[in-house]
């Protein structure tokens, strides 16, 4: 009986796994559609992009205080800003930003250290 709940918890699993590629790949194919479509804006598409993943990195990391810290883009250059705690946050938020394609120059003249550190 152990055999078969083993057996059935694979195959289910396996399907789960089949049906969730093809769900991204359907997501993905979309994505790029929908790209497409929003070329036409006045912000280039990859400004808009660059900043999504920016954010999207620095509350990823846990060495930066991600929600304390603004960022725009504009042809590439993204400017961050706001308080962190530590000198050591502000090199990290610009070695972050400035890892990620399409990034020409990080500003960070804008991030600050927090009152009293």
């Amino acid at each position: 009986m152990t055999m078969h709940r083993t057996l059935l918890g694979a195959a289910i699993a396996g399907t789960l796994l089949i049906s969730g590629t093809a769900v991204a790949q359907q997501m993905q194919e979309r994505g790029d559609r929908t790209v497409a479509a929003q070329s036409d804006s006045n912000q280039p598409v990859s400004d808009t992009w660059i900043t999504t993943k920016v954010k999207a990195d620095l509350l990823a990391s846990s060495d930066v205080a991600g929600l304390d810290i603004g960022v725009e883009t504009t042809n590439g250059t993204v400017s961050l800003s706001g308080d962190v705690e530590s000198q050591a946050q502000i090199e990290r938020a610009k070695a972050i930003a400035g890892e990620i394609e399409g990034v020409t120059s990080v500003d960070a003249k804008q991030l600050k250290l927090k009152p009293g550190m």
